[in-house]
């Protein structure tokens, strides 16, 4: 039977979500062709239709992933002044729904030890989709007004997010995880928010999955 091609470009967009998803919640090595086609509600055998092989879906559903987050960015840009774009940010990330939602969260923190072990296509395409992201990041945060002065603050306070993010996951106590989130939090406000904030009650978060 020969599909129209509104409905092959549909199902590919069904394999990559669903590769998004997996290799966010189980890694990319740890993830096969049948674990995400299966995700999908497809045979194996349909895959080869729409992919090379493995290495082109995992850069195409990275690059899918990092475009997933242009609408948080743009939430995160509306905001009006520097110290209240890097709060939203810092607040939803280190948040416990981000924490405990990998498959919906940030492909940076779910899959970037990954990359580091791959090569060709998979890799390639990561690096792409996470520099255009980054400049992305710059844009909507705008923390100072000179380009490489805020390119190398986002670039830190990125780094800070995902690696308190990946200690929070790390912890098995749930107690002293939520306390690791708080205490960045209150850091990372302080350095980057450059005044003293209410207390988390008083200040409504944004959840935003799918994010950053």
């Amino acid at each position: 039977m020969r599909y129209p091609p509104a409905h092959k470009e549909a199902t590919r967009r069904r394999i990559l979500d669903a590769a998004s998803q997996a290799f966010r919640e189980q890694g990319v090595a740890e993830t096969g062709v049948d674990e995400v086609m299966r995700r999908a509600g497809l045979t194996h055998g349909g895959f080869y239709s729409h992919f090379s092989d493995k290495s082109e879906l995992v850069a195409e559903a990275c690059a899918s992933a990092f475009d997933a987050a242009v609408s948080n960015l743009e939430r995160i840009a509306a905001a009006p002044t520097p110290a209240a774009r890097a709060r939203l940010l810092i607040d939803s990330y280190l948040g416990t729904r981000h924490r405990d939602n990998r498959g919906s969260g940030c492909l940076v923190v779910a899959v970037g030890a990954d990359m580091a072990r791959l090569r060709g296509a998979a890799r390639t395409g990561y690096a792409r989709g996470f520099a255009r992201h980054l400049t992305r990041l710059g844009d909507a945060l705008r923390l100072d007004p000179d380009p490489q002065r805020n390119r190398d603050r986002v670039t830190q306070l990125m780094s800070s997010l995902v690696g308190a993010l990946l200690f929070a996951r790390a912890i098995d106590d749930p107690r002293q995880s939520d306390a690791m989130l708080h205490s960045m939090r209150q850091h990372l406000r302080e350095q980057y928010c450059g005044r003293a904030v209410p207390s988390e009650k008083s200040v409504p978060l944004h959840d935003f999955m799918r994010a950053f």
